[in-house]
């Protein structure tokens, strides 16, 4: 903890500094250099107030230089508002102040987090006072912008920026970029002004590929940042740390793999955040082992490290080893925080491991004073369902201490579709839609409850209620990896270039998983067709299109990846296995849960997914 300054040399220095005040102006501005100092080692808001009456006392209110050094240690001591009353009282004479005084104001708020709608306000009233902004004033004030979120203010700033004449003015129009990027409906706006720019380095590279990432518009992001390659403009690491989550978020692991040679290649700083996006990147688009060994060899580790190795083994149904790494985490003497055990209880409950999940939910109570929040009751709730206890789930969502949330109760009605508990379903159901008329996902699940127990006319009529609400179902879609190029299906996709080909395919998969045993899972098509028709829907859904177009293009024995944006169904899992028999490859599935690692006709995930 800091100490104050000494009083008797604080009372030392301003007695000099008085002193020198009355006489010639060669001492003056030595009694200035002393008075910054004094501030330089301003260490406590006592010593501030008693900086602030020297200020008043010696008549430096009027000095620009020695107020921006005071608004900006208030800055350090998170005083910024109190010096801002003191600035910009009644009495103060604005017409002494300058750009420089006014940026630390405005740099400040912009620094603080809820503070940040005051930096506009102050920028406002630099404006008023006829202050003109300088190549600093800008940037400050669009990343106030970003945080804000606030299109419309963003906009009003760009035009008063075109007004001083800042529009060719590289920082300036690269913070304007990240600006837009990060206000809802700015993308566009923000691609015109990158499209616009000179773009010699990286920086608007970078905001331009972070902001179509954010906006999980991750094959954008990808096309742009090969666009960057083709310039010849070499990346930096927060370029190569926002390409590896659009990797990340398309599981395309074989570019992850591009991008880290080319972050050797290019020497790229390995910094802490880089580490941490590759590790997470190889965790989540497969290939966890690979997460591991970087892992082991980084120099410096964060809590971010340790949880996105736990998260990622969680996501393989490696459960046991998410534990021993956690135990390991203790031993090296990180506190774990709340992330973390979401990692840990997810591991638990991917693995089917309900007792070792119930230990580590009282642990971080008990041992490690961490609150469970909603994301940990979740948790709990998924591992009782998944492992088939869906009555208990109920009660333990009724004996929570804090109000489930939507999400809670969708995992809730899921279970009961699943393990048969219909009628409660159906309940669960309709209060969800009394709390949430307006979610899709919502009539979504009552409708498949409904088609479940065959009742086709509430089936009907709960849609035809969402289509008078204008709701639409997001459609399932797979992505699939393969020769530089994503391409994507959704079920019955017929306008792929080589459509034929795959339904060709689909049609041979069928025949010979038919021979080796397999049977439709029928019930999964909440359809009211006959049956020969609900296996003709089956076999077009988009993991079997997209595992069809892969046996087609890539040599025998090579491994498939795909990634499907929904929960993969109980029929394409069945299947998928015996696909992985039939045709000796190795399928590693990516749902939005979890992975399936599918060999010799068997998952990984032992069916607790």
């Amino acid at each position: 903890m800091q100490t104050s300054i000494p009083k008797t040399k604080l009372l030392i220095i301003i007695r000099t500094i008085t002193t020198s005040a009355t006489v010639s102006c060669s001492q003056r501005a030595a009694s200035e250099r002393g008075f910054l100092s004094l501030i330089q080692s301003c260490n406590s808001f006592s010593n501030l107030l008693q900086i602030q009456t020297q200020i008043i006392k010696l008549g430096f209110e009027n000095n620009p230089l020695i107020l921006t050094k005071f608004a900006s240690k208030s800055s350090d001591l998170n005083s910024i508002e109190y010096a801002h009353r003191f600035l910009f009282s009644p009495h103060s004479n604005t017409h002494f102040y300058d750009a420089f005084l006014f940026n630390t104001i405005i740099k400040a708020y912009a620094q603080t987090g809820n503070l940040k709608p005051k930096a506009l306000l102050v920028f406002n009233f630099m404006l008023e006072c006829g202050v003109l902004p300088n190549n600093f004033t800008y940037p400050v004030v669009l990343k106030a912008c970003a945080a804000i979120g606030d299109l419309n203010l963003g906009m009003s700033v760009h035009g008063s920026l075109l007004k001083f004449g800042f529009d060719g003015n590289d920082p300036v129009l690269n913070t304007l970029v990240h600006m837009y990027c990060g206000c809802k409906g700015g993308i566009v706006f923000g691609r015109k002004v990158f499209d616009e720019m000179t773009k010699n380095d990286s920086v608007p590279w970078s905001a331009m590929v972070g902001g179509y990432v954010r906006l999980g518009r991750s094959n954008d992001a990808v096309d742009l940042f090969r666009q960057m390659q083709m310039r010849g403009v070499c990346p930096d690491e927060i370029t190569m740390v926002a390409v590896l989550c659009a990797c990340t978020d398309l599981g395309a692991l074989e570019l992850g793999k591009w991008v880290e040679s080319l972050i050797e290649r290019e020497k790229v700083n390995k910094s802490l955040q880089l580490n941490n996006a590759l590790i997470d990147m190889f965790a989540k688009c497969g290939d966890v082992d690979k997460a591991l060994k970087l892992f082991r060899v980084m120099n410096e580790r964060s809590i971010v490290s340790w949880t996105s190795v736990i998260v990622g083994l969680a996501m393989h149904g490696r459960g046991l080893q998410a534990a021993s790494l956690f135990q390991e985490m203790i031993r090296d003497g990180v506190a774990p925080d709340g992330v973390v055990f979401i990692g840990l209880l997810s591991a638990c409950s991917h693995s089917g491991l309900l007792e070792k999940g119930k230990e580590y939910f009282n642990l971080m109570r008990k041992e490690f004073g961490i609150l469970p929040k909603i994301e940990h009751y979740g948790c709990m709730v998924d591992m009782l369902c998944r492992a088939g206890l869906v009555r208990e789930a109920v009660e333990f969502v009724q004996d929570m201490p804090i109000e489930p949330n939507s999400i809670i109760w969708r995992t809730l009605i899921n279970a009961c579709r699943t393990h048969g508990e219909l009628k409660l379903g159906e309940s669960l159901a309709r209060q969800l839609i009394r709390n949430e008329p307006m979610l899709e996902a919502n009539y979504v699940l009552l409708s498949n409850i409904y088609a479940k127990m065959s009742h086709w006319e509430k089936k009907t009529k709960t849609r035809e209620v969402m289509d008078s609400k204008g709701m639409r179902k997001i459609p399932g879609s797979t992505t699939l990896e393969l020769n530089n190029q994503i391409y994507k299906f959704v079920a019955g996709d017929m306008y792929h270039n080589q459509y034929k080909e795959i339904f060709e395919m689909v049609d041979e998969m069928g025949r010979e998983m038919k021979r080796a045993g397999y049977v439709p899972l029928t019930s999964d098509v909440m359809l009211d067709i006959d049956e020969e028709d609900k296996e003709d829907n089956l076999n077009r859904h988009s993991e079997k299109l997209a595992i069809a177009f892969a046996l087609t293009n890539t040599p025998p024995g090579t491994p498939i990846r795909i990634v499907k944006n929904l929960r993969v169904c109980s029929d394409c899992h069945s299947a998928t296995k015996f696909i992985s028999k039939i045709y000796n490859r190795e399928i590693i599935a990516r749902d939005r849960s979890r992975f399936h690692h599918f060999k010799d006709g068997l998952c990984s995930c032992n069916d607790f997914w």
